[in-house]
């Protein structure tokens, strides 16, 4: 296993190398995230440990620029921030897990383990998927959408919005089916953030002469081949 560690305290950057290493882990260290989009971000890691406050450009924004280029290696975020605001925050920029300092490093390595046994996981069960529907090109592994041959840039509620519609591909989704699917939400709140992801997706992906997401007014929604 091939973990980089972004930190730039000496002191915890010593006890995180020191710890994996003598778990058997190789360990690469940087100290800022300008480096580690410099050096680093096209090397494929099993994981990424990340402080939060980091010189220069911090942690979460480090987290939202590496999750923009598309680098969807698991991530663990080191904080001394611990309030339940913080955690949501970096979740919802991107990152997979977040642990408060000081923290016990058995519990840290649970984490590890974790994170990369489900991402082992889903490279088990997800075989090579590319979908081609008229000039729409969607694939799965690489987070790539072409149109027409041109790549498009969808956000990561897009992509899994578009992905959970092709998985239904000419069945009907109910708005509350996909507000659980990609927002995690198992109620209908009344908000209309579908609609709007959805406007989004077919202002990026349709066209006069290809149309893909129908309305079924009162139901929901179908992607039609």
């Amino acid at each position: 296993m091939q973990i980089l560690v972004v930190e730039d305290d000496k002191r915890i950057s010593d006890f995180l190398i020191k710890g994996l290493e003598e778990n058997g882990i190789l360990v690469t260290l940087c100290k800022n995230a300008e480096d580690v989009l410099a050096c680093y971000s096209t090397i494929q890691w099993d994981l990424i440990i990340c402080d939060i406050m980091l010189p220069g450009m911090d942690g979460i924004q480090l987290v939202q620029t590496l999750r923009y280029k598309k680098v969807f290696v698991p991530i663990l975020m080191l904080s001394a921030l611990g309030s339940v605001q913080d955690k949501v925050t970096a979740l919802d920029y991107g990152a997979d897990d977040y642990i408060t300092k000081p923290f016990h490093f058995d519990e840290l390595l649970s984490r590890i383990k974790a994170l990369t046994r489900r991402q082992q996981y889903q490279q088990e069960e997800a075989p090579t998927s590319i979908f081609s529907y008229g000039e729409l090109t969607v694939d799965l592994n690489q987070y790539r959408v072409l149109v027409a041959g041109q790549e498009i840039d969808l956000s990561p509620k897009e992509f899994k919005l578009l992905v959970y519609l092709i998985e239904n591909v000419d069945k009907t989704v109910t708005r509350t089916q996909i507000l659980n699917a990609v927002w995690g939400i198992t109620f209908d709140n009344h908000t209309n953030v579908v609609d709007v992801y959805i406007s989004y997706l077919r202002n990026k992906i349709e066209n006069p002469n290809n149309k893909y997401i129908y309305t079924l007014k009162g139901v929901g929604y179908i992607f039609k081949t």
